[in-house]
């Protein structure tokens, strides 16, 4: 569940007084195609968490029908949140997204707590839970005791921050090379699941109660990331018309690849082989193919996971470097070091942020889903407030050219302010202590979005 930068800068390529923070852009030309929004919209949300939230999905709920309609809907919801994006994006073709529509409808204090919340709860909060399905993975093949994965994630976040105070960061093909592991593993797991059979062991009981609210917390944290069609609408020819042909694609693609997905899960470990295992893609790999299997797709998907981190580690790095410069109590991470072209500042903070989070979610016992507890309510809320922006800048600004508009406004603005709303509150009723620390560690920001900026 992440949230491209917010408020961009350009760090210098030379060890020098790092440059102004630009603020918005006037540059967007509309170059893109419907296929190249597939592409990136797909590109965008197909992540790692696909190998780790489909148990979370099978332990709160009962049926496998359940579990396939969840994610159906999850499908469905994000196309109605795309929408809502894409108009704001259209509309406001700002470099910030979010933390500008917050401040353009309510104001700088309900934006900064906004950046206050991507710096403390959502960026940090995902890089842990991408470290923990590092860890859950690389346990299959280096088991390092009961706190193994917590020990592994906290390594990950560690190396590879001391990489980026270096200004060790991979080159663009090794980064490539990383995120397309994901796509290798996801092959690997579907083709072991069409090639197995369907497992004849007697299934543990399954609880006979379900909990859809927390279900659908997981469902659209995989599906995380359709809120970027509000930096794609502003790009592609034709907008009116291409967006929802783009919208339709890509979230449809990605339904029908999680889809498949889950049905392999079940096919070859069932209901409640879903639900009690530890590193879903690794059982099935196992079953079907061998301890052997088992461990290159964990290999795989350990590999696929540092290099999610690596690239969430450098956007939370720069909106932090950004928040820096902007407010002089948080001064120290705008600290630049000239000797590794590095904002040392930024990353030092991030990781602190990070390790306190590998503890928690260690304290907690439940790692990767403590993570997303942290983070839903928050994404959620925020989420609420942008589409509230939708319908308050189109009452206050109807003379604004929207190339894109909601179609059956204002209908699917009200259906996605209802979705995010129960997802708030479901985030909140049925999760752990995780998401009560979010929410404080979120209002901490609050007193302080009334101190100044600085001159």
């Amino acid at each position: 569940m992440s949230f491209l930068l917010q408020k961009t800068m350009s760090l210098p390529d030379s060890p020098t007084k790092p440059e102004p923070m630009a603020t918005g852009t006037t540059l967007l030309q509309p170059r893109l195609t419907v296929g190249d929004g597939i592409a990136l919209i797909v590109g965008i949300v197909v992540g790692v968490g696909i190998f780790e939230t489909p148990v979370l999905v099978a332990m709160n709920l009962s049926t496998v029908s359940q579990v396939v309609l969840a994610w159906l809907l999850g499908g469905v919801l994000s196309l109605v949140g795309g929408l809502c994006f894409a108009e704001l994006g259209a509309a406001y073709p700002h470099a910030g997204g979010v933390y500008h529509y917050l401040d353009r409808t309510f104001g700088s204090r309900l934006a900064f707590l906004f950046g206050w919340a991507r710096m403390t709860i959502i960026q940090p909060g995902s890089i842990v839970l991408l470290a923990f399905v590092f860890g859950d993975y690389f346990s299959q093949l280096v088991p390092w005791g009961e706190y193994g994965s917590s020990l592994y994630a906290a390594v990950a976040v560690g190396l590879l921050t001391g990489c980026n105070v270096l200004g060790l960061t991979p080159g663009k093909w090794v980064q490539a090379g990383l995120s397309g592991a994901k796509v290798l593993g996801l092959l690997l797991v579907i083709l072991a699941g069409l090639r197995g059979s369907v497992p004849t062991v007697v299934a543990a009981p399954q609880p006979t109660s379900i909990n859809l609210g927390l279900a659908m917390v997981f469902v659209l944290f995989t599906y995380g990331g359709w809120s970027e069609a509000a930096y794609i609408s502003a790009e592609l020819r034709h907008v009116q018309r291409t967006m929802p042909r783009t919208l339709l694609g890509g979230i449809g693609l990605i339904t029908g690849l999680y889809l498949l997905v889950n049905w392999v899960y079940l096919r070859g470990l069932g209901l409640a082989g879903v639900a009690q295992s530890q590193a879903v893609a690794a059982d099935l790999l196992r079953q079907t193919l061998g301890d052997s299997g088992a461990l290159l797709t964990s290999g795989i998907i350990a590999i696929s996971a540092l290099g999610a981190i690596q690239g969430t580690l450098i956007t939370g790095a720069r909106t932090n470097f950004a928040l820096g410069q902007d407010f002089g109590f948080l001064g120290g991470l705008a600290i630049w070091n000239r000797r590794y072209n590095s904002p040392v500042g930024a990353f030092v903070g991030q990781g602190a942020i990070c390790f306190a989070l590998v503890g928690l979610a260690t304290l907690t016992r439940k790692g990767f889903a403590t993570m997303v507890d942290y983070t839903a309510p928050v994404f959620w809320l925020f989420m609420l407030l942008a589409g509230v922006a939708l319908m308050g800048l189109r009452w206050r600004e109807p003379e604004r050219v929207r190339p894109f508009r909601v179609p059956l406004y204002p209908l699917i603005p009200l259906v996605f302010c209802a979705t995010c709303g129960y997802l708030l509150y479901a985030s909140l009723a049925y999760t752990g202590v995780g998401a009560l620390v979010g929410v404080g560690v979120l209002a901490v920001g609050f007193p302080l979005s009334w101190l100044p900026k600085s001159s």
